[in-house]
């Protein structure tokens, strides 16, 4: 019955992301739609499995120009064990000043939005990020797990958890433990905040396109060409959108002290 189990542990999950989170997901997507109707930049920063989210907002159909996928080879597994290891990956996460050497390579600017994803929420990298990115005057937004937060002492120097540094504080509803099924040992199995963390950003991608569209109008988006009525080159017209989106900041660096 463990399939079972996992599946309805994952569907509480997600139904209660609804009943809570829902407010603050709405809010953060109006301040996220100002960021991209502006001109700015909807940037997502994760370390670990918590990149996942990162990298499924955007490419990928259903996403649309303006949200900005901040990855770091070192802070993502390519392998187990050795170079790009798990273990390795695990270490440098924890080590405070790396972020904002990291972020050094973005323009980072006020009229942009940055989601950080982090289980724990413990960790220095994404602390540091979300830290560096509220210092520029972004509206920094956070999916992690608040019954962690509740439940563990502060790790990074400065006495603050990942949901303490941001303006919207979006609960996974997920268990510290994140493995969510009992087989008879210590350790439980199958982990739930990734799902959780891809829930609420895509319920965060939707909400902002909405808020777009009221607008007047959603970037140029991802679509498969699957779907009836695509235009021949519609995906090239994507990429090419987001180019000048890329290049339109020239300023490397400008957050740099």
């Amino acid at each position: 019955m463990s399939a079972e189990t996992y599946l309805t542990r994952v569907g509480r999950i997600l139904d209660e992301i609804q009943s809570t989170q829902l407010p603050t997901i709405k809010a953060a997507a109006v301040k996220m739609a100002d960021s991209i109707q502006s001109g700015g930049r909807v940037y997502l920063f994760g370390s670990g499995h918590s990149v996942i989210p990162v990298m499924d907002v955007f490419p990928r159909y259903g996403g649309f120009v303006g949200f900005f996928p901040l990855y770091d080879p070192r802070l993502m597994w390519t392998n187990v064990i050795g170079p790009g290891g798990a273990r390795e990956l695990l270490w440098l996460e924890r080590q405070e000043g790396y972020a904002k050497i990291f972020l050094q390579s973005f323009p980072l600017e006020s009229r942009d939005s940055m989601i950080v994803f982090s289980h724990g929420g413990l960790n220095a990298a994404p602390i540091e990020v979300a830290q560096e990115a509220r210092r520029l005057g972004l509206t920094v937004i956070t999916v992690s797990s608040h019954e962690n937060a509740r439940s563990r002492q502060a790790s990074h120097s400065s006495g603050q958890k990942l949901s303490d540094v941001a303006h919207f504080a979006i609960d996974n509803c997920t268990p510290p433990e994140d493995a969510l099924v009992d087989v008879g040992q210590i350790e439980k199995v199958a982990a739930g905040s990734t799902l959780a963390a891809i829930a609420v950003a895509m319920s965060l991608v939707a909400e902002t396109a909405a808020r777009l569209a009221e607008r007047g109008g959603v970037p140029p988006t991802f679509v498969s060409p699957n779907v009836e009525g695509v235009k021949p080159g519609h995906l090239e017209h994507v990429y090419q959108a987001f180019t000048d989106f890329y290049y339109a900041r020239t300023s490397v660096g400008k957050n740099e002290e």
